[in-house]
């Protein structure tokens, strides 16, 4: 039966008895496709918190995707078993059994297996169903299993577990009729299996999935000779690295080649509206808060939303196509060379986006040591907060030079340089703390490697969407508000009714006061004031550049990286985004970890360390700098 029919469902014979649904838990193991289906089945109508005293987030919305919203859906963490160490595990498990606080009992289970790896994904319908909890098992990705040869009894499945079985596919929305069904049966009881293995014990739990597999004649899907070839190529151990390294040269080449002139037409196009919109205004302090203060602020870091597109576009054809799951095997031997757990790279990799959700997908990492290490050094990762003013910097400062030919430039190779920087520092940090204060056991790294497939528009579209509106959301809240801010003390006090010069202001005399500490670094004292205003967030220096240099009248008429050559050299140019790279500068990021760690004491380190770290090496890069160029 495909998944395609309108109704696919599989009921065995069972007795009922009275009892009604109200509450439904939706569980299933990670990457089984279950937060995809939990958002079409709610329709988005959803709300995200926190499990009161822990750290893990509660999803729970109600069934108006197939017409029930007088029903709760409760999303599950993704789990593999309900004997995990994990807190996720043991969430899981607490809300099941109706213990946990602030959460309802659930009346009833959807169960969403993948039924690409059905064998090994029946382990954790072993312990659900020994719950006695009416249970709908959901086979999702059928389609694409019955497309590449695998196969599935699900009338035998049904029969052998003794709970209803429907075939779906969670990403076109096929064969959820079968969910209405079941909810819709009030007075069911579900019949459990007769020889369910022991509660807790793995190894029964596999055997018997063995066993569940072999009599319902389950055929695994086949991969493609596609998938085969690329991998006998890619995980080559030394093709792989080689192959990967070359992806990521070309990726940054392609932020500076194809991104560089989208962001001068960008600029262009800002430029334009700012002269428009000073033009409506009448001259004085009304035109120049708006056009000097606010717009040039906000425009500078609104620019280079091009490149960040850009690079977020190649890593999502790269995530979607599967590739960076192979990444992660490469990784893997690097990280295993510095005591990190193999998990540990999931949220390293996606800290590439932002470090304050990586920092919470850290909580499938069952040993506390282990985790803390890597919530530690996750900040290190270049997020998306530091690339504006990387661009900036670099755009600057480095000549658009070839240096391999006209494949690969300098700005690239800094660029490249600059993120390879950040992951080095978070090795080293790891084995410091792996082999001092946070000593912990290896455990084994198991990663489903998916078939190779297509990315599709429609993701790729949602992706950048989404990264597009963080972004100018930043720009119009934070931004603005710290822009604005900034003219307003660039333009205190004034004298005889006339702003004082820019040196003489309140900012100016905040910023003449920090300078003799940042000087050795090549930094004045606007850099000084920006790197006060970062510590909001990253980005926002960008902007508190644009403001500080759009109220100079020395620099008013230059564009922002003009103004920068004739304030700084070479060596304290390198030497702030060196700082950058290894600086702990985000708010959100530092009340995460405090969350996550339930302490103020590792914020606190990981702060202190960082910014010690970002100030000694901007000393070194400004002075080895400044002494050969």
């Amino acid at each position: 039966m495909s998944c395609c029919t309108p109704v696919s469902i599989e009921i065995p014979p069972t007795p009922r008895v009275p009892g009604k649904i109200r509450t439904i838990a939706l569980v299933g193991p990670p990457n089984s496709g279950k937060s995809t289906l939990f958002n079409r089945l709610t329709g988005l109508r959803q709300k995200v918190a926190n499990y009161p005293g822990v750290t893990v987030e509660q999803r729970v919305g109600k069934l108006a995707g197939i017409g029930r919203s007088d029903l709760i859906l409760i999303d599950l963490p993704g789990i593999y078993s309900l004997s995990s160490y994990s807190e996720d595990a043991r969430v899981a498990v607490e809300v099941l059994h109706g213990t946990m606080p602030g959460s309802p009992a659930p009346d009833a289970v959807l169960l969403v297996l993948d039924s690409m790896h059905l064998s090994r994904q029946l382990m954790l319908a072993g312990p659900v169903l020994a719950l006695g909890l009416p249970t709908l098992i959901l086979l999702n990705m059928t389609d694409v299993m019955e497309a590449r040869n695998g196969e599935v009894d699900s009338l035998a499945l049904a029969q052998e577990l003794g709970a209803p079985v429907a075939k779906i596919s969670a990403t076109k929305g096929t064969g959820l009729d079968a969910i209405g069904i079941f909810l819709a049966r009030k007075n069911a009881e579900i019949q459990r299996p007769l020889e369910l293995p022991i509660m807790g014990n793995a190894a029964s739990y596999r055997q018997w999935a063995t066993g569940v597999s072999t009599r319902t004649k389950y055929k695994a899907p086949l991969s493609s000779e596609t998938t085969r070839k690329l991998d006998r190529v890619l995980l080559h151990r030394i093709w792989g690295p080689l192959l990967f390294l070359a992806v990521v040269i070309t990726l940054f080449q392609a932020v500076f080649t194809l991104g560089q002139p989208l962001s001068d037409g960008f600029q262009a196009i800002l430029d334009q509206v700012g002269v428009r919109v000073g033009g409506l205004l009448p001259p004085g302090w009304i035109q120049s808060l708006v056009v000097d203060g606010a717009w040039k602020g906000v425009s500078s870091i609104l620019v280079f939303l091009p490149q960040i597109l850009l690079l977020f576009l190649f890593i999502g054809v790269l995530e979607d196509s599967g590739y960076l799951a192979r990444a992660a095997l490469i990784a893997d031997r690097v990280m295993r060379s510095i005591g990190l757990n193999g998990k540990a790279f999931i949220p390293l990799l996606s800290a590439y986006a932002c470090a304050v959700p990586a920092i919470m997908s850290t909580r499938t990492i069952e040993n506390k040591r282990d985790r803390i290490a890597t919530i530690l050094v996750t900040p290190f990762m270049t997020c998306s907060a530091r690339i504006p003013i990387y661009l900036l910097m670099i755009a600057a400062f480095i000549p658009n030079r070839p240096l391999l030919g006209e494949f690969f430039g300098m700005r690239a190779a800094v660029m490249l340089g600059l993120y390879l920087l950040g992951f080095v520092a978070a090795l080293a940090t790891a084995r410091l703390l792996k082999s001092s204060i946070l000593k912990a056991s290896s455990a084994p790294f198991i990663l489903e490697l998916p078939q190779y497939r297509l990315p599709t528009l429609r993701s790729l579209g949602l992706r950048l969407f989404d990264r597009a509106k963080v972004f100018v959301k930043q720009a119009g809240t934070v931004i603005l508000a710290v822009t604005l801010v900034l003219w307003l003390l660039s333009h205190i006090p004034a004298h005889g009714g006339s702003f004082p010069q820019l040196a003489n202001s309140f900012i100016g005399k905040l910023g003449l006061f920090i300078e003799p500490v940042i000087r050795p670094l090549g930094f004045n004292w606007k850099i000084g004031i920006g790197l006060l205003t970062s510590v909001l967030a990253r980005e926002v220096i960008v902007g508190t550049l644009g403001t500080l240099y759009g109220a100079d009248p020395a620099t008013q008429s230059m564009t922002l990286q003009s103004a920068l050559r004739h304030d700084m050299h070479l060596g304290g140019a390198i030497a702030l985004v060196v700082y950058f790279a290894l600086a702990m500068q985000c708010t959100s990021t530092l009340a995460v970890v405090k969350r996550e760690t339930n302490s103020w004491k590792w914020p606190a380190v990981q702060f202190v360390y960082m910014t010690a770290l970002a100030y000694v090496a901007a000393l070194a890069t400004n002075q080895i700098i400044s002494r050969f160029f």
